[in-house]
């Protein structure tokens, strides 16, 4: 494994390797002590285009915890604010040896294109609307947690589709791991071509919430509106979009009554009172910090299979 630049790169075994080494790494987060030698040496790069804390700090803790020389770099503070173009910036960045560089960038397809002039490995923290594989990946790794083997568990994901990388790598790595997946959202945020793709792929696609709580599914992961990305009319108002599509606390009710064991994910940060309810992020439920806590794991997992690839020594 040279580079994770998308969820579809990672097949059944790669996904299974990762996520068990992932269970090991998190045993290193109950230590008092948490640190490992095992990438001593190594310099990886956190290159953030784009505000981040949840992404940017869990990859930064993961490679300090296993001795990595890790350097925060964020756009405001390279030389792209002077004019630099992303090229020059990386290749600056790669000429000084670096063995990694973690990226996160507004434009789509950005984290392939770096892998092109780079000689570290890349990771794509975030790529435009694109994808987001390590997110995927930590929450597969949480909901097994909770629910085991994902081979037909089914999972909704509801909400803004057309602006969310998030859901576009889940949907991808949930399918290689063999959930039933079922996507949720107003026709005015389900993106462009999705049909074919889900034809393709064996996605459900669904336009009432209502209807897919009612069937008792074994996760819904809610994504958030992301009004940054949005140049307007996706819906009225967000109180429109809340009653349509928000995990309101009558909606939990309903969930919680067709299945009692479903879980709640969120892949943050939570609009609270417009795609999800306070009663529903912080129910028994949720397993919104669990994400946060399995993102270092996970993270710590990706960096040790690109640039260690020996035996875990815990």
């Amino acid at each position: 494994m040279r580079h994770l630049l998308s969820s579809a790169d990672l097949g059944r075994d790669d996904v299974r390797a990762l996520l068990a080494t992932a269970a090991e790494m998190h045993e290193v987060q109950r230590r008092d002590v948490k640190k490992l030698p095992t990438l001593r040496g190594r310099t990886v790069i956190n290159l953030f285009f784009e505000d981040s804390t949840r992404t940017r700090s869990s990859f930064e803790i993961a490679g300090k915890w296993m001795s990595a020389d890790t350097i925060n770099i964020t756009g405001k503070g390279s030389s792209t604010s002077k004019g630099e173009s992303l090229r020059d910036t990386v290749m600056t960045i790669d000429a000084m040896s670096v063995d990694c560089v973690v990226i996160r960038h507004m434009a789509s397809g950005a984290a392939h294109q770096v892998a092109q002039w780079v000689d570290a490995s890349v990771v794509n923290a975030g790529d435009g609307t694109h994808e987001h594989p390590t997110q995927a990946l930590l929450d597969a790794y949480t909901m097994e947690a909770r629910l085991g083997d994902l081979e037909g568990r089914r999972v909704a994901i509801v909400g803004d589709l057309t602006h969310s990388r998030v859901f576009r790598s889940n949907a991808i790595t949930l399918r290689t791991l063999g959930a039933e997946v079922t996507l949720v959202a107003p026709p005015t945020l389900m993106p462009s071509g999705i049909a074919s793709w889900a034809r393709a792929d064996g996605l459900t696609l669904a336009d009432d919430l209502d209807a897919v709580l009612a069937d008792g599914p074994d996760a819904v992961m809610m994504l958030r509106v992301q009004r940054e990305r949005m140049s307007g009319g996706f819906f009225p108002t967000p109180r429109e979009y809340t009653v349509g599509y928000g995990l309101t606390r009558e909606r939990l009710r309903a969930l919680t009554s067709a299945n009692p064991d479903a879980v709640i994910c969120h892949p943050g940060p939570m609009n609270r009172g417009l795609e999800i309810s306070a009663d529903a992020a912080d129910a028994a439920s949720s397993l919104v910090l669990d994400q946060v806590s399995a993102g270092v794991a996970v993270r710590m997992a990706v960096l040790y299979h690109l640039l260690a690839g020996e035996e875990v020594t815990a």
